[in-house]
């Protein structure tokens, strides 16, 4: 009986003890097991999408805890941003974002809807995407030089493809069209496939594209590659020369990039923890390997450094874009 009435009396106090913890303390523990989630702007199954994934599947490890991907597709990856900007700033909320929504959409557009230098903070920069210029074999120019000697001679069909307008390889043409007096019109299409397409059959002059979306028929022998952007060789590419070298210009910033951003007001050690998970993932041999097929290079610079970068490459474009007229309407 005696063991009866003490395990009673032990319960009732646990009970009691229960129902007058501290409100939030709860909510608290909870905080701490809720998953972190990696934000992107594009439907599954992308080079974004397959970068995201791969730095999940470290951070899992580093951080001990769940880590979601969400993809929130739409609005040029403006929705996924916004969505990263109005989220608590606790850490738990990681946007992975190319260069366009920090670097060239504030020129661009009219509304855009979110401070790119006060709603996010820069965590690591994570990568560079290298971009490159093609034609097919069957084209009388092997080089970047012989193509431009070839635009002058056939001006009707100066065409150069991209997979939009608006980005970085838009405004890299216009500058080289101004710079060499070539009469260079910006092709935009849907999407790379079609571009690509396009460029094996001859019927477009001249493509730029990222890396992985054409090795594969570089290597069949269907098309060539003419000249890489940025402003050195593509390790992922030695042999091939920047269009710079080449001597085109207007391309030494048009490589893109993903960088890793969370919501303004992430008190600076979260953002520190989750630099160095970040830092440390992108560094591992395994995933550059893996991102490498991708067309990839991995970088793992510092939120400061990608801060600058964009910065830098904003400051850049900025005369181009004005002098060129183009704005987005929305």
């Amino acid at each position: 009986m005696e063991n009866s009435f003490s395990l009673r009396k032990l319960s009732a106090m646990l009970a009691i003890a229960a129902a007058t913890v501290v409100p939030g303390m709860a909510g608290a523990a909870g905080a701490d097991t809720a998953p972190t989630r990696i934000i992107v702007g594009f439907a599954p199954g992308g080079a974004l999408d397959v970068l995201a994934r791969a730095v999940a599947d470290k951070l899992r490890v580093s951080l001990g805890s769940t880590v979601l991907v969400e993809n929130k597709a739409g609005a040029s990856a403006r929705l996924a941003l916004d969505a990263v900007k109005r989220a608590p700033p606790d850490g738990k909320t990681i946007l992975i974002s190319p260069a366009p929504p920090f670097v060239l959409f504030p020129l661009l557009y009219q509304r855009l809807g979110y401070d790119p230098d006060k709603d996010l903070i820069p965590v690591a920069h994570l990568a560079d995407v290298v971009l490159v210029a093609s034609s097919s074999v069957s084209q009388p120019y092997k080089t970047m030089p012989e193509y431009v000697n070839w635009v002058q001679r056939h001006p009707e069909s100066a065409g150069v493809g991209l997979a939009s307008l608006g980005g970085t390889v838009h405004f890299g043409i216009l500058t080289m069209g101004k710079s060499m007096n070539l009469p260079l019109t910006p092709t935009a299409y849907r999407g790379a496939p079609m571009m690509i397409s396009d460029v094996v059959a001859g019927s477009l002059p001249l493509g730029i594209d990222a890396i992985a979306s054409q090795i594969g028929l570089e290597k069949s022998g269907k098309i060539r590659f003419l000249g890489v952007t940025g402003t050195k060789r593509s390790a992922l590419l030695p042999d091939v020369p920047t269009l710079k070298e080449a001597g085109i210009p207007g391309f030494d910033q048009a490589s893109g990039w993903y960088s890793a951003f969370v919501p303004a007001g992430t008190p600076a050690a979260t953002v520190a923890r989750l630099e160095k998970a970040i830092i440390d993932a992108v560094k591992d041999p395994a995933l550059r390997s893996k991102m490498a097929i991708a067309g990839m290079e991995m970088t793992g610079l510092p939120g400061a450094e990608a801060g600058k970068l964009i910065q830098t490459q904003r400051a850049q474009w900025r005369p181009v874009v004005e002098t060129s007229g183009f704005k987005v309407e929305e």
